[in-house]
């Protein structure tokens, strides 16, 4: 005989278009966070109401134990929550779970594996019937948990409904579950390469990795290694290309910082409001283009370390702003009255003498002692020439690597032109020129031809200016020879002097130019016809 409630205590049954109302209520519930606990019991608390239930638990399998444990759950205490724990195929839940089949049972009161472990039911005789149902939650075709619900029994038919209607949540909880756990997985793996990358960064940025061998370059290493741990404001001086930045990410990724932002701000690349709202931020309305509230590089970097590069180029107005950010770590945004307090510790940069421009009033003198606590003087590549060699080593591994080639072989004349360069660019530029000498590289020799015009014209100018050094030279050598030999007249003398220099000239060369003339004439910057009588006169042996 079916057990049945009698009409008056029946619950009401579900329309189509409350099913759906619920079903959408539902949707906007899992899809509007990623944290499915609160989601979930939201859920949970919803299908009680809709489906006047008694209590309802979702669960789900740790993969990692092998048990299920209770997400959410409705009706029951914290206490009861905490006894509903299960092994795979333990109970009724378990077997759900185990074998990814519901269970629907109209009176719990008659199934011998309703475990009760929570005590949610009471199973007298006396009392009126509780249908339980049970539905597998699955992902991809496993069963990754299930939701159960107990409730009066109405009639078979409505049992059945309330089962093809959890079956549907359960379907919109699997999803649920799957995006959050791709999610999940995702921002592990950005959270690990983050991580990694973060390592990298200190690790390039570690004092003993930076090039620099120089009695300058230790100088500069000692100082920066006391004050990394320190809050100190930090000024770096030096020419553009010296590797201010460098230094300045040095400083930041050695101290207590660095697992917080370093943010970088060109202060010579935008002025008046644009700088300002760079730096401080803005109001959505407080300009023309304002479309929207932003949030400026110093409440960026809060945390964390700014670097102020081109300091020197600051408006005044914006030099008391920053003189108020330095001394109270505070300031508004532009537009707004509400006071943002950061705390950043501050590097600043400039090419400029500061000094110099305190004296001629274009920049603050107190601006300049709240930035000047501690300076860096970082020395120009020509005053440590005895770095240059690694660093042309480091930009050759470096540009062969991302270029796919491999220029390694420099020959002594080639490493002597490029330790005599003046470098007026510092080590950008000698980056630069290592980096354009892979490009355009074949094979492994380092030619004259693949450096910078500028490098060349020097290399050439040098053996011009070498040569007339070696010719006067080499003149008053045999001229001093020539007169302590008293069997010359001066008529050979002179012939001889000339001769000597002719021949040391077209032998040097015809030596550079393989033997070939026509090379050797215009190395000269003679006329090839010229070169040819020349050699013959000379009895000196060349290619045609």
């Amino acid at each position: 005989m079916q057990n049945q409630l009698s009409p008056a205590e029946e619950a009401p049954s579900l329309h189509g278009e409350q099913e759906l109302h619920i079903l959408t209520e539902i949707g906007q519930i899992l899809s509007s966070t990623l944290e499915l606990r609160d989601a979930f019991a939201k859920t949970m608390q919803i299908i009680s109401d809709k489906l006047h239930m008694h209590r309802g638990a979702l669960v789900l399998l740790d993969e990692s134990t092998g048990r299920l444990r209770t997400e959410a759950a409705v009706g029951m205490t914290a206490e009861e929550i905490e006894k509903g724990k299960y092994a795979l195929g333990e109970g009724i839940t378990g077997n759900v779970v185990a074998t990814g089949r519901p269970r629907i049972i109209p009176d719990a009161r008659n199934e011998p594996d309703f475990l009760n472990r929570t005590g949610r039911l009471s199973l007298g005789p006396q009392d009126s019937p509780i249908s339980f149902l049970c539905v597998p939650i699955k992902i991809m075709g496993r069963t990754a948990g299930a939701l159960s619900v107990d409730k009066p029994l109405a009639s078979e038919e409505q049992l059945h409904n309330d089962h093809r209607f959890l079956d549907i949540i359960t379907a919109i909880l699997g999803q649920a579950i799957q995006i959050n756990r791709m999610v999940m997985r995702q921002k592990e793996e950005l959270l690990e390469e983050n991580a990694q990358l973060r390592a990298q960064v200190r690790d390039r940025y570690r004092f003993e990795n930076i090039i620099g061998d120089s009695p300058a370059m230790h100088e500069v290493f000692a100082t920066v290694g006391q004050v990394a741990n320190s809050r100190a404001t930090v000024l770096l001086l030096g020419e553009t290309g010296t590797g201010k930045e460098m230094i300045a990410k040095a400083i930041h990724y050695n101290s207590p910082r660095k697992d917080r932002a370093f943010v970088r701000v060109n202060c010579g690349a935008l002025t008046g409001t644009l700088l300002e709202s760079e730096l401080f931020g803005h109001v959505k309305g407080s300009f023309t283009g304002a479309i929207r509230d932003k949030i400026g590089r110093f409440e960026a970097a809060d945390g964390g370390t700014i670097f102020l590069d081109e300091i020197g180029t600051l408006e005044p107005q914006l030099q008391v702003k920053l003189l108020r950010v330095l001394q109270e770590r505070e300031f508004e945004r532009v537009g707004d009255t509400q006071t943002v307090k950061v705390d950043v510790r501050v590097i600043a940069a400039t090419n400029v003498d500061l000094q110099e421009e305190v004296a001629k009033a274009n920049f603050r003198e107190d601006l300049f002692y709240r930035l000047n606590v501690v300076n860096v003087y970082l020395p120009p590549l020509r005053n440590r020439r005895e770095d240059i060699p690694r660093l042309i080593d480091y930009f050759l591994d470096k540009y062969n690597a991302i270029n796919d080639r491999r220029l390694r072989r420099i020959s002594r004349e080639m490493l002597n032109i490029l330790l005599r360069y003046p470098w007026p660019g510092n080590v950008r530029e000698l980056e630069n020129a290592i980096e354009r000498a892979v490009v355009l590289s074949n094979d492994e020799d380092f030619t004259e031809d693949l450096l910078p015009l500028s490098v060349r014209m020097f290399a050439a100018q040098r053996r011009t200016n070498h040569a007339s050094e070696s010719i006067e030279t080499l003149a008053r050598r045999l001229a001093d020879q020539a007169i302590t030999d008293y069997e010359l007249q001066e008529g050979k003398i002179y012939s001889l002097v000339i001769d000597q220099i002719e021949r040391s000239l077209i032998d040097r060369a015809l030596a550079r130019c393989d033997g070939v003339k026509t090379k050797a004439a215009d190395f000269l910057g003679i006329n090839r016809n010229t070169l040819n009588k020349k050699v013959k006169e000379l009895g000196i042996e060349a290619m045609d």
